[in-house]
């Protein structure tokens, strides 16, 4: 590879590629045909653009020679990026988006400029960090937006200094009622026109601001093709059309942007689920003091009715906790010392002492809410798809309005005022807003509306793929039972009970698997002594050995033994009793065994019958456990299909036999079933509200351990799916009508805009009912 490397030194050394190169692991593999001019950068442009995956180290980028690396070293400390996160508002539709994209993304010093039209963010990567940063903010203020800078929202900072929107629609009402007025009841000609010209310089003045910016940078949205069919009807005497276009676009822009706006309401309100001030104790007093100052370690006091301000864990007092701001579940949970309670839940009855051990940016509240606002910035598989055809459409028709304007009337009977008009109106229906905005409204929505209950979605790609899932697999412990098994019985059958419990305790003590901490409890509740424990192996899926005062001990399943037949009955007595018996030995003497038993969730029981009765074709169980406890626990859950006796791999390999047939969503704890998560399709864990593992290795995760929830995750992504088609669809009906109609020559101009700027309104409308979608179970 190194030698490969050598042979494109001249290359990637002089012009690396450009950042929008493909996925690539090396500068040799990553070369577009696009260079870029004067880049003395290797690393931070070659093989890390846009879609790249940035895998490899400094000195493998472009070359082994150690002056070239030390070069590329320097020229990265040099040009360290700093991301600016701003928040825009005033976007009208994506091709806006675009439009502000392209036009930052130029400026000097700009790395990369990214927009989402659906959360209305803009992140920005620079090298010169103010000079760019006022360089932006004057930029979006010239395309007529405002921007924003994320950690300064709180200030009422705005662009519009010269009437905000609403006060925009009203006035420019005034003036279109007395405009008409003057038309229908004085037949006043001159006035007419007067006020028509009116309406079109208030409705219409950030209209034809923003569309001269948008020339200035190269790009067709929306404004453009609304300020041309404007100019258009003017020079060809139509002054009450024109004024018609541009007022009704200005009240449909405005009614799309409160609609959408509610669209973005849900991380508005999760930002305010925790306070901004918090008692901490200093000095023996309890003082406010801002949360972001809070360090970890300070003790906080939380009063009845307060809302918690940062994770902890309780040192005094005893209360009720409402999580359903995480959680989703409003039952109150009974917490005291020694508890966790978590930042953004309500503190109901006492009043509690908290030790912080988690800073206001890292608490669970503030990572859910950072991947909210991630996986909102995702694009799903049909957005993508919806808008390269927008990308198509729109300037296939843009010239298909010139062509009609001038060619009809050179080859057919058919007068040059008739024709413009109809071009006017191609030129009003050629931004496809309804069409691109179809999608992302309805994943913003859908997200949101998890997130209120208690569910973390990672992006729209897979809500689709979950409405398309049939077949789940759910891990046994601590997914469809309770996590918690516990030590039923304890036998000797060499040595004293006591000896084999020391040595069991001192084996698994290190261990966080539910049965290790279930038999160091129960150990520690019969007063046992721990021995001090050398050479310890985990033999994954069977158990862990370790030696003690200079001999090898065991403690695991049957696996790790070679069992009489008498221990062979025994084992099979119990397990048919639903216990699972855990052996404690050397390799060639088991000394005792434990029986341990776990139980069913209660709403394991019902969520799998609402997965049944909404049309899940398979239920799978997966476990480690033996095949007679997989019996009893899958009948008594509901379930028919089980595989016992796995070892983690073995649950990915069933996981990639079942995907042979159809798609496999896989549920887990998202610690030991990493594996299976990882090779479904849609992976899902449970309980994220405690682990941050769950969090960072599912794509959904329900963050109560409740199981019920998951009919819910499938219900709302069938639901989104098909309103993101219903949208779709509408959108294409609605323009293929008003082509007919136009060449028809019966679509009024009024007609032409509300089929544009009236059905992104719609489509938005439609999106938002998912916000609605509650899990009443």
């Amino acid at each position: 590879m190194l030698n490969f490397f050598k042979k494109q030194k001249e290359v990637c050394n002089g012009d690396c590629c450009q950042t929008k190169a493909e996925l690539s692991y090396s500068c040799s593999d990553c070369h577009s045909s696009t260079k870029i001019e004067n880049n003395n950068d290797c690393h931070d442009n070659c093989c890390d653009g846009e879609n790249a995956n940035k895998s490899i180290s400094d000195e493998d980028c472009c070359d082994d020679d150690d002056e070239v690396s030390h070069q590329i070293k320097q020229e990265k400390n040099m040009t360290e990026d700093t991301v600016y996160n701003y928040q825009i508002v005033g976007m009208d539709c994506v091709s806006c988006a675009m439009t502000i994209q392209k036009a930052v993304s130029a400026i000097a010093g700009v790395n990369q400029a990214t927009v989402n039209f659906s959360t209305g963010k803009m992140t920005v990567l620079t090298d010169l960090k103010h000079i760019a940063r006022n360089e932006v903010l004057k930029k979006v203020k010239q395309l007529g937006y405002s921007a924003t800078l994320a950690d300064e929202l709180n200030q009422q900072a705005s662009a519009d200094d010269y009437l905000s929107q609403g006060k925009i629609v009203l006035i420019s009402t005034i003036i279109f009622v007395i405009a008409l007025i003057c038309k229908i009841l004085l037949q006043q000609a001159i006035l007419t026109h007067f006020f028509f010209v009116l309406t079109m310089i208030f409705a219409g003045f950030k209209t034809f601001r923003s569309a001269w910016y948008s020339l200035n940078a190269k790009a067709l949205d929306m404004n453009v093709l609304m300020a041309s069919a404007a100019i258009g009807a003017l020079l060809i005497g139509e002054f009450s059309e024109g004024a018609t276009v541009l007022y009704l676009f200005t009240i449909g822009i405005y009614l799309q942007t409160k609609a959408v706006d509610r669209t973005r309401q849900s991380i508005k309100a999760m930002m305010s689920l925790t306070p901004d001030l918090a008692l901490v104790l200093k000095n023996g007093q309890w003082l406010e003091q801002a949360v972001g100052e809070i360090s970890v370690g300070s003790h906080i006091l939380v009063r009845s009715g307060d809302k918690i301000a940062l994770d902890g864990v309780i040192t005094k007092g005893a209360t009720e906790i409402n999580q359903a701001s995480i959680t989703g579940e409003s039952i109150p949970i009974s917490k005291t010392v020694g508890d966790i309670v978590y930042a953004g839940s309500l503190n109901e009855t006492g009043t509690i002492e908290v030790a912080v051990n988690k800073s206001a940016s890292e608490s669970t509240i503030a990572r859910v809410i950072s991947m909210v606002e991630a996986a909102e910035e995702r694009r799903a598989p049909s957005e993508a798809l919806v808008e390269k055809f927008a990308r198509i459409y729109t300037p296939i028709v843009f010239v298909l309005a010139i062509m009609t304007m001038f060619i009809p009337p050179l080859i057919m009977n058919i007068e040059i005022h008739e024709s413009i008009f109809r071009g006017l109106e191609l030129l009003i229906i050629a931004c496809p807003c309804a069409l691109v905005i179809a999608t992302p409204v309805s994943i913003v929505s859908a997200i949101g509306s998890a997130a209120k209950n208690g569910i973390l979605i990672k992006g729209g790609t897979f809500i689709e793929t979950a409405a398309k899932i049939n077949t789940i697999a759910f891990d046994k412990t601590g997914t469809i039972t309770n996590g918690m098994p516990e030590v039923t019985a304890a036998k000797a059958l060499s040595g004293s009970l006591q000896n084999i419990l020391s040595i069991a305790s001192s084996l698994e003590r290190n261990s966080n698997h539910p049965i290790a901490k279930a038999i160091v409890a129960y150990a520690k509740a019969n007063d046992v002594k721990e021995f001090e424990v050398i050479n310890e192996k985990n033999r994954i899926g069977k158990g862990i050995e370790g030696t003690i005062q200079g001999e090898l001990f065991t403690v695991g399943s049957a696996k790790l033994f070679s069992l009489t037949n008498e221990q062979i009955l025994l084992k099979q007595k119990y397990e048919s009793e639903g216990d699972t018996v855990i052996f404690i030995g050397k390799s060639d003497e088991v000394m005792g065994f434990l029986l341990i038993s776990d139980t069913i969730r209660e709403t394991s029981v019902k969520a799998f019958a609402r997965l049944k009765a909404i049309g899940m074709k398979r239920l799978v169980m997966l476990t480690g456990d033996n095949r007679s406890v997989a019996e009893s626990i899958a009948s008594d859950a509901g379930i028919t299909e089980f595989f016992a006796e796995m070892m983690p791999e073995d649950k990915a390999k069933q996981i990639e036999l079942l995907r042979n047939e159809n798609l496999v969503a896989m549920v887990g704890d998202g610690i030991n079933d990493a594996p299976a998560l990882a090779t479904s399709d849609l992976g899902i864990a449970m309980g994220g509200i405690g682990t941050d593992t769950a969090m960072e290795t599912a794509d959904i995760v329900l963050m109560a351990d409740n199981l019920n929830k998951l009919p819910f995750v499938f219900m709302l992504s069938r639901a989104t799916v098909q309103i993101i088609k219903q949208n779709i669809v509408a959108s294409l009906l609605i323009k293929v009508i008003a082509l007919i109609a136009i060449f028809a020559g019966v679509l009024p101009i009024w007609l032409a805009v509300l089929s544009d700027t009236g059905m992104a309104v719609v489509v938005t409308l439609n999106a938002l009912r998912l916000l609605m979608k509650k899990d009443d179970n």
